[in-house]
């Protein structure tokens, strides 16, 4: 690849990753209508990985408190709200984890093709409209938690709803769902707040991520992987972990303002234009 499509690509990705807009299908669309050389799914991974460091750094005293209380309950055998956040990101995590395994021979191939990337766009972008709009409809007066300054109704999630939210992670293996807009929409569905329900969605990428990573980790090491450059995957790692990390600081601010409409509309829009392209 060039020094433009690397730095291209990572934008896309560091762009993308945290916005309901999927990633994956930005990343795939410069190979199939610019006719680029398919950065494969070793580039794809590594930048990622980009994404992967923004989202802890942000998260940073989230995670500190949330491994610490996990790892504390596991002795004491008491759960704190920060442990069962942590027994949650585990458990929800399992279903993305089997799908993962099970399907990665169909993801790597089929799933890819920009018909089937056109309609899940389509699909699941109206899908997180209707979440949206029902979510808006509801009352949050008894779901507010004002500790560390800002509503957060983490704190009275459900193993139910968490497992929910993980089977919905699962079927983002399928390009243009959108891992990020697929969980906001099934935490929408389950009544969290949208901050409280992007939260949870972004902790939870944060396992399936690193599994991702030493999957195909392990596969550059047997050179199972063709085409993975490290100086190339160590720029689109740069650059999608800085575009990531204003991206995460600047959604957060804008959902708890606004709603999903301009994601909604986007997501139909570029739908529609990908079939005509292809028709």
């Amino acid at each position: 690849m060039t020094l433009t499509h690397i730095v291209v690509l990572a934008l896309i990705q560091g762009i993308t990753e945290f916005l309901p807009v999927s990633s994956s299908a930005h990343l795939i669309f410069p190979s199939q209508l610019l006719g680029w050389p398919d950065q494969g799914l070793a580039f794809d991974v590594a930048v990622h990985l980009g994404t992967l460091f923004a989202v802890i750094v942000y998260y940073y005293r989230d995670l500190v408190q949330i491994a610490g209380h996990t790892m504390a309950s596991i002795v004491t055998r008491r759960n704190t709200p920060q442990s069962r956040l942590g027994w949650f990101i585990v458990l929800a995590t399992i279903p993305a984890g089997l799908a993962g395994v099970l399907l990665e021979g169909y993801v790597s191939t089929i799933a890819r093709s920009i018909h089937v990337i056109a309609y899940t766009t389509i699909g699941f972008g109206l899908l997180l409209g209707l979440a949206s709009y029902l979510n808006r409809k509801m009352n949050w007066n008894t779901m507010v938690n004002m500790s560390q300054g800002r509503p957060d109704s983490l704190r009275r999630m459900t193993l139910g709803q968490a497992l929910v939210i993980g089977f919905a992670q699962a079927i983002a293996l399928i390009p243009g769902t959108s891992r990020s807009g697929i969980t906001l929409t099934a935490g929408l569905f389950l009544g969290l707040r949208p901050e409280a329900a992007a939260r949870f969605s972004f902790l939870l990428s944060i396992p399936v991520i690193v599994a991702s990573a030493l999957l195909e980790g392990y596969k550059l090491v047997t050179n199972e992987t063709a085409g993975a450059n490290p100086v190339e995957m160590l720029i689109g790692i740069s650059i999608a972990f800085v575009t990531a990390l204003i991206v995460i600081s600047m959604f957060m601010r804008y959902i708890s303002k606004s709603g999903m409409a301009i994601f909604v509309i986007y997501r139909v829009l570029l739908g529609a234009a990908l079939l005509y392209i292809v028709s």
